[in-house]
């Protein structure tokens, strides 16, 4: 099941019903306020297509505002140069179904090289071509309004019904900011093994576009760090013929097996013979007390295809 998931792409982790409340409002009042001035330049179809693409906008600015897909400049730089596309296609193309693909796939390799990839710019420059007497009829001025204004007017929208929660400002630098300054801030004050210099490299070493900034990467590394030096396993987790490991990557990485036990009246007294499977002293033995034994555990490991996993807990 759990590979079926994957394979489909279905997130393990949700959003609360708060988050999923604030992005629904704030998407919502953001293609009001487009309909509003979108019908003010174009009607009927024209206006629906414009409208279509914005919405597509709504839905990432107000349900993931920190994604670097919804940051200020992918979002206007995104809008306005598959606009221009957009129109020039229609104008030197004659073919409306090769002016159609020529918008779209040219707006994306300029996204691409721009480095403002907005997904919603996609069908900014096809209603260009595909819009209708309308849009047709305002030529550039398309771009201007009402592309540039209705991406303006969601951006502002964005930043005022996202500011007052600290977790979710917008732009993502706002978030980050205000986040720093808060002291003792686990979430971004906790010590990093690995500096963001590497974190940056990583993302860029993937060689196709990570819809994650290395800001986000950071917390998130950061957050699971925490959460490692936090882990620990109970007395009654430590069982005969298992596998555990002190959490440690590296070098230090160490896998112990569990070869024997014995028990008394005393649990506190209850000794463990384990055996070094990998790491500093492997194929030596030692016996330890229980207790002992679970404070240097954190995590119970299975070897799969040759490596070392944490096992999940059923």
């Amino acid at each position: 099941m759990k590979n079926f998931k994957d394979l489909l792409g279905i997130q393990a982790v949700t959003s609360g019903h708060f988050e999923k409340l604030i992005s629904a409002v704030g998407g919502g009042l953001g293609i009001w306020c487009i309909l509003l001035i979108t019908s003010q330049f174009v009607h009927g179809l024209s206006a629906a297509l414009i409208v279509a693409s914005m919405g597509a906008s709504a839905v990432l600015l107000f349900a993931v505002p920190n994604g670097p897909l919804s940051q200020p400049w992918p979002l206007i730089c995104g809008h306005l140069i598959s606009a221009c596309i957009g129109v020039t296609c229609y104008k030197l193309i004659p073919e409306l179904f090769l002016a159609s693909a020529f918008a779209v796939g040219l707006s994306i390799a300029c996204m691409h090289y721009f480095r403002c990839i907005h997904p919603p710019g996609g069908a900014t420059a096809l209603s260009a071509v595909v819009g209708g007497v309308d849009i047709h009829a305002l030529g550039y001025d398309y771009v201007l309004t009402p592309v540039l204004l209705n991406a303006v007017v969601i951006l502002v929208i964005a930043i005022l019904v996202n500011y007052p929660f600290q977790w979710r400002r917008y732009p993502v630098s706002l978030c980050y900011k205000a986040e720093e300054r808060k002291q003792g801030d686990c979430r971004y004050r906790a010590d990093s093994v690995i500096p963001r210099s590497d974190l940056e490299y990583a993302l860029k070493s993937i060689g196709s576009f990570a819809d994650i900034s290395e800001q986000e990467l950071e917390v998130i590394y950061k957050l699971a760090l925490q959460h490692n030096r936090q882990a620990r396993l109970e007395v009654e987790d430590i069982i005969l013929g298992h596998y555990y490991s002190h959490g440690r990557l590296g070098e230090d990485f160490i896998v112990r097996m569990i070869i024997d036990e014995s028990h008394s009246d005393n649990a506190e007294k209850d000794m463990v013979i384990y055996k070094i499977i990998t790491g500093r002293g492997q194929g030596s033995t030692e016996c330890v007390t229980r207790q002992s034994f679970a404070k240097w555990a954190k995590f119970e490991v299975v070897s799969q295809d040759n490596i070392w996993k944490v096992k999940e807990k059923v």
